[in-house]
């Protein structure tokens, strides 16, 4: 069920989202070949909590991290470790959420590590561009539908296609 927030809920879920904005930017300056998952997700945590915080994923059915650092072919919620270091090349996913005054965040973006080949590098422009057309679907009269047809339309027009099965989930006082 989608329960519809007042103005001032949507302020306090945007304070949360540019907070974990600014984490992300954090651990973007620490993303380099030698770096272990591991030592991102210690500076995520770090940063969040140093900023009012709570890293919503670290313990949320049992997640033993405050971010999902997914390389490569890994889908989805990928789990930082001292073993997987950062390779020329690598792409890493960094998705995660974060709790502040009462209110999640959920986001994930997706970094280069130091030269990527060509066509990593068009993947990159193509899901960035999705997710802008996307967000031009989200608004009044629109369904969610409408954003996610959008944006698997734009993929599969590029040749890429879409994982169906983590499709997403709900923020707001709960994850």
């Amino acid at each position: 069920m989608i329960y519809l927030k007042t103005d001032e809920e949507v302020e306090l879920m945007r304070a949360s989202n540019i907070l974990l904005g600014k984490t992300y930017a954090e651990v973007a300056k620490s993303i380099r070949p030698g770096v272990t998952t591991a030592e991102l997700d210690k500076i995520a945590y770090e940063f969040i909590c140093d900023h009012g915080g709570r890293p919503a994923c670290l313990g949320y059915e049992g997640y033993p991290a405050t971010l999902c650092t997914s390389v490569n072919g890994v889908v989805v919620h990928g789990i930082p470790s001292k073993e997987c270091v950062l390779k020329e090349g690598d792409i890493i996913s960094v998705d995660s959420s974060i709790e502040l005054n009462g209110w999640h965040s959920d986001s994930a973006y997706t970094f280069p590590v130091g030269e990527v080949a060509p066509e990593v590098m068009q993947l990159l422009r193509t899901t960035k561009e999705a997710l802008y057309l996307g967000i031009e679907q989200a608004v009044t009269g629109r369904r969610l539908g409408d954003v996610s047809a959008t944006i698997q339309q734009h993929c599969e027009r590029a040749g890429y296609g879409v994982v169906r099965e983590f499709v997403g989930h709900g923020i707001g006082r709960h994850m």
